[in-house]
């Protein structure tokens, strides 16, 4: 099971509580049991407690498998502070305050003002953590790191805020280095460590310092000394460089990073998170769901024969066999080597150009309207714009404007229905030539001459991109795309845009399961930006921007 597929499980979990939830809204209890198991889904984390002497290298560390230089570095002892690092759509800081319920953001880059002991002495400023928010994908899946205050520093307080924040960690990673491995305060971390009966990684940091006939004897040292506190599970050991595999990250070197040690690293730790904890996790929420159903189940209601709770405990079981062990469902969708980029007004890059350039038409006709007869009469005689661009001229326009334009419009159209009900017909009278298309909208043959265009300038970008080996292009929601690869044909351009719309939708679903959960749980404040902006992304990649691809619109570009 990887992460994905750890949290498709947990949204088919979901989906079960809602349908019992369902089952009788008026049910308070019910209702309650079935909050409280979405409550957990939703505020699933797992905390990973980086913990160390200061100057081991735990920033160091945690920068290289973030891929960037993001926590701030140094010798200098960090305040009695902990920094948490999340998700976020953008890269940030909150700040918490000690007592008062604050909070404030920050840029990234003044981090160092609150946390170093050299902005902050003894945390004058009552900060109780700080949570950096990073657009990293490991994060994304609940991922939560801790960076904790270095042990052993002249600041009592290090320590002390340390060992209070143990218990609220799932798995510990503990920092030592070749120069002296275990000092007296990680021996006394390593006790309080072993008694929460939590997972344990050492990282033996520093490892481009000694020899590599010296590696041997420190590791042998390291594991002898883990001995001696009797750990129920049995501590894996690192050996790495921190700053070899920070800047191998940096440059995308993939041999360099499997020399530093950091890989393999990384590896264990996702192994434990989706083998281990994650089905630890899961089994707790089949065991807890599977019992309110199972309670429910039986109890009359409306009928003897009416038991609503026994089929969703048969989906749920189901469900479980289906999952169990490792899952092997649909591949990984391939982000490939393009960078898509939505444009701020439309979303997508063909519906912003439209959305522009009939902008900047009806802004010019709709002066035209006002004072020239001719246009007035043409106006008249196309039988006006069509529904969707009659009300973008409105938003434009002013009752005055519509008022001097529209008369001969208006007359035309009365002239047209008095003499239809004056005629002796032997039928009921066809109104359809007195109905505005897009045959007839003047504005409409703008927005086809634009769209072509645009479609023609986006074929263009995704081979230009193809050729180079990649690069960034705007999003084309489903009507475009389809019209783009028309024009791209096979090949590779149309296969890197495929990839890269595909991996796009699928992050967008995830994001709407991920804010259907946590709004049906009361936990909203969970939200990413991309969460909460999921809805509107969803429809505009499958739809495209409500200004320009109406129903009659599509017809025309596909």
């Amino acid at each position: 099971m990887d992460l994905k597929e750890y949290e498709q499980e947990k949204f088919a979990i979901a989906e079960i509580i809602r349908s019992a939830q369902a089952i009788d809204t008026r049910d308070q209890e019910l209702a309650q049991e079935c909050r409280d198991l979405l409550t957990r889904l939703a505020e699933d984390r797992f905390n990973l407690l980086v913990v160390g002497r200061f100057s081991r290298g735990k920033s160091t560390l945690m920068n290289a498998i973030l891929g960037g230089d993001l926590l701030p570095t140094g010798i200098v002892p960090l305040t009695s502070v902990i920094t948490t690092v999340r998700y976020g759509s953008r890269k940030q800081v909150v700040l918490h305050f000690n007592g008062r319920g604050l909070t404030r953001e920050v840029p990234l880059t003044q981090l160092a003002e609150y946390v170093t002991q050299q902005s902050n002495p003894g945390n004058t400023k009552g900060l109780a953590y700080a949570q950096i928010e990073l657009p990293v994908e490991i994060l994304r899946r609940g991922f939560f790191f801790v960076d904790s205050p270095g042990l052993g520093s002249s600041i009592v307080e290090n320590t002390e805020t340390t060992e209070r924040f143990l218990p609220e960690a799932d798995a510990f990673v503990l920092v030592t280095s070749y120069e002296s491995p275990f000092s007296e305060e990680e021996d006394r971390i390593l006790h309080r460590i072993r008694v929460t009966n939590k997972r344990l990684f050492v990282v033996l940091n520093k490892q481009d310092t000694v020899p590599n006939e010296d590696r041997k004897q420190a590791l042998t040292f390291v594991e002898d000394r883990l001995k001696r506190f009797s750990f129920s599970d049995k501590p894996q050991i690192f050996s790495l460089s921190a700053r070899e595999a920070l800047k191998a990250k940096l440059r995308a070197d993939k041999a360099a990073l499997d020399a530093s040690g950091l890989a393999a690293f990384e590896d264990m730790l996702l192994r434990f998170l989706t083998e281990e904890r994650a089905q630890a996790f899961l089994t707790n929420l089949y065991s807890r769901t599977a019992t309110l159903l199972a309670r429910r189940a039986g109890q009359p209601r409306g009928s003897e024969h009416d038991d609503p709770f026994g089929p969703l405990a048969e989906r749920l079981r189901t469900l479980r066999e289906a999952t169990m062990g490792t899952i092997n469902a649909a591949p990984e969708i391939s982000r490939g080597s393009i960078e898509l980029r939505f444009e701020q007004r439309g979303g997508c890059k063909v519906c912003s150009a439209v959305l522009n350039d009939i902008f900047q038409f009806i802004s010019k006709y709709q002066y035209e309207l006002t004072i020239n007869p001719e246009a007035q009469q043409e106006h008249a005689l196309r039988g006006g714009f069509c529904p969707l661009h009659t009300w973008q001229y409105e938003n434009i326009s002013s009752p005055y404007g519509v008022c001097t334009s529209y008369p001969q419009l208006v007359h035309r159209i009365a002239g047209e229905l008095e003499q239809m009900a004056s005629a002796r017909a032997s039928a009921v009278p066809d109104m359809r030539p007195l109905l505005a298309t897009a045959k007839t909208c003047k504005v409409c043959e703008v927005r086809i001459e634009s769209e072509e265009r645009a479609v023609r300038l986006a074929a263009t970008a995704a081979r230009d991109a193809a050729s180079s080996g990649g690069g960034a292009l705007g999003v084309s929601c489903l009507p475009h795309l389809s019209a783009v690869t028309t024009i791209l044909g096979l090949g590779e351009p149309t296969q890197m845009l495929l990839h890269a719309h595909a991996y796009l939708l699928e992050r967008t679903a995830e994001d709407l399961q991920r804010y259907a959960l946590r709004h049906d749980a009361l936990r909203r404040y969970l939200t990413s930006e991309e969460e909460r902006r999921a809805s509107q992304v969803a429809l505009l990649l499958l739809a495209g921007h409500k200004s320009v691809n109406a129903p009659w619109a599509v017809e025309t570009i596909l």
